[in-house]
């Protein structure tokens, strides 16, 4: 009888030996899942709000650059319009990067400042591609340009031959190379940035309307279970 006893003793301890396991399997995960929360990188709106700051300022920048080389250039020929605009995005996506995340759409405040970030990334984005488009004929226009230097302005045609062609006035202008080659080369720059910036805004658009922020960490999480409760699910 002693002897049919044991092999239920060590049947009882070995079935709870993987019981002891699977415990000891399951707190391993839950550092491992903090340590990634944690991962400031790892925070979808903080990546796509940095890069949509430094092009912002990089566009704005770029624009007041141009400014310089003749007042009488249009507001679009000179985008620091699409520059602040997208640094006012960015600066939605800080905020909604820093506030506590909800699950389930609990939040009416977090809610809201996911929708104006999804509006505002895809408003950028159509703007960006508007600057593209004009920047794209000016920098056409400028290769074209015959210019003469008349006192202190600058008069550019496209055909000098013609009486009645169009001309091009740029005032505060003593050098017209600063209108055939200079010009250009910011009108170039601009296009490739409000390029990246139209990049960011739809990807920044695309996750938001794909994921619904389900996949990504964003700021701070309360309420989140342990996971080994997620196992148990």
């Amino acid at each position: 009888m002693g002897s049919g006893t044991s092999p239920k003793g060590s049947a009882g301890g070995s079935n709870a030996a993987p019981g002891n396991e699977k415990k000891g399997q399951a707190k391993p995960g839950g550092p491992v899942l903090e340590e990634a929360q944690t991962c400031c990188g790892c925070r979808f709106p903080l990546v796509v709000a940095l890069l949509q700051l430094l092009l912002g300022i990089a566009v704005a920048g770029v624009a007041f650059l141009m400014i310089t080389i003749s007042p009488s250039l249009l507001a679009r020929e000179t985008p620091h319009w699409a520059g602040i605009i997208m640094c006012v995005v960015s600066l939605l996506g800080f905020i909604l990067f820093c506030i506590t995340r909800v699950p389930d759409e609990r939040a009416s405040v977090q809610f809201i400042i996911k929708l104006l970030y999804f509006f505002l990334c895809t408003m950028g984005l159509v703007i960006s591609v508007v600057v593209i488009a004009f920047q794209c004929y000016h920098y056409a226009l400028t290769n074209s340009y015959q210019c003469t230097e008349m006192m202190e302005d600058c008069m550019c045609t496209l055909d000098p031959d013609d009486p009645i062609a169009r001309t091009f006035t740029y005032r505060g202008v003593t050098d017209c190379s600063a209108i055939i080659s200079t010009l250009p080369m910011y009108y170039l720059l601009q296009m490739v940035l409000n390029l990246a910036q139209a990049i960011i805004c739809l990807v920044g658009a695309f996750l938001i309307w794909k994921h619904r922020y389900q996949v990504f960490f964003a700021g701070l999480q309360t309420g989140s279970p342990s996971a080994q409760d997620w196992q148990k699910v």
